[in-house]
């Protein structure tokens, strides 16, 4: 694979698992990399996957408004758009490359539409 700039690597990394390309999403991802959103948190590689699995079964597609940064810091506007009640969710999602690999997500929207779809807690 050529090397390729941060903003190209966060864009693939979001469409790769979006789609359900979960090996090509943890190709791009660093072994350490840690995850920040608030449906939950996860660290490795592997645990980032797990989570985004579940989440992807929900996801009929991404519209991506804007993509910018600044060196290794890379900052994704996109609409997920559910086939669900959820409908279509304004996101952005911030993410840190490092030697051409995602390093951190931390991913920002309103979580209230998939409070149904959730499993209950123990309070």
């Amino acid at each position: 694979m050529p090397p390729a700039d941060a903003q190209s690597i966060a864009v693939r990394c979001l469409e790769a698992w979006t789609s359900g390309d979960f090996e090509t999403a943890r190709s791009l991802l660093a072994d350490d990399v840690t995850f920040t959103g608030p449906l939950g948190t996860t660290a490795g590689g592997d645990a980032y996957i797990e989570g985004v699995k579940g989440f992807a079964k929900m996801i009929k597609g991404v519209d991506q408004h804007r993509v910018f940064g600044e060196g290794e810091d890379v900052c994704i506007v996109y609409d997920l758009v559910t086939d669900g009640p959820a409908g279509t969710v304004p996101t952005a999602g911030w993410y840190r490359i490092r030697d051409g690999k995602v390093t951190m997500v931390r991913a920002f929207f309103d979580a209230r539409p998939f409070e149904p779809l959730l499993p209950p807690t123990d309070s």
